[in-house]
């Protein structure tokens, strides 16, 4: 079911606004994102109601830090309840590593549902010069390429990349179940915003996305149900054999 790979992204100010889009947004979409703004806005007891409700919440603080922090972050995000979280690949293997096996081990003495963990490559709203003036010689598919190897190699379920790096992830990881969670998400005719590596949501899953991220075009929509609903449709019209 293709709404079940759309995730809105809750970027607002407040966890009002957040539970008013969750109940004008349930049962059309998949999921709801939970990242920076909000988070540090609401904190953890956003992500509890939300969950409380029966929806699915990605959490996207995309952890970086030492391995030790992010395995902790990581094991109390899995307690929350939430679907997804991240971490940041430019971690390094040993935080991803640890962070998939202390979660994993959590779920097991808990008995909770687990999270899926994944690793975000490079920003959507990074570019060749972005990557430069931080010091990557590589352009951004073959970083993109070299995290998701690297993230795959240490436990991750899958990462966050730009649709236009999709294709070549299912080139170099083979492992079926990995999963391609894409922000960068426009449908035809919308502005990009400060993205730089979009595709419209069709060309996303037909390139092979498990799950689309797209905020702006749903929020800012004067009938966020209805605008959610024309981007399930514009999935659903992707090539059968390619999602």
């Amino acid at each position: 079911m293709n709404s079940r790979k759309l995730i809105v992204a809750l970027d607002v100010e407040s966890a009002t606004q957040a539970l008013e889009m969750v109940q004008v947004l349930r049962g059309v979409v998949g999921m709801f994102k939970i990242g920076s703004q909000l988070f540090t806005a609401a904190g953890p007891d956003l992500v509890r109601d939300i969950v409380r409700t029966g929806e699915r919440v990605f959490l996207d603080l995309k952890f970086h830090d030492i391995p030790n922090t992010v395995a902790a972050a990581g094991v109390e995000a899995a307690r929350l309840g939430v679907s997804i979280f991240n971490v940041h690949a430019a971690g390094g293997a040993e935080m991803m590593r640890r962070t998939a096996d202390a979660v994993s081990q959590c779920v097991i003495k808990e008995a909770l549902t687990a999270p899926k963990v994944i690793a975000v490559t490079v920003l959507t709203s990074a570019d060749q010069t972005t990557l430069t003036e931080i010091g990557f010689n590589a352009g951004p598919e073959d970083l993109v390429r070299r995290f998701a190897l690297l993230a795959e190699s240490s436990g991750m379920d899958g990462v966050v990349a730009s649709p236009n790096e999709v294709g070549l992830i299912r080139e170099a990881v083979r492992n079926p179940g990995f999963i391609v969670v894409t922000p960068g998400v426009r449908p035809a005719g919308a502005p990009s915003g400060d993205q730089k590596r979009v595709t419209t949501p069709r060309e996303a899953i037909a390139a092979g996305a498990d799950y689309l991220v797209v905020g702006r075009p749903i929020l800012a929509a004067r009938d966020p149900a209805l605008a959610a609903s024309k981007i399930v449709e514009e999935m659903q019209s992707a090539p059968e054999n390619s999602a």
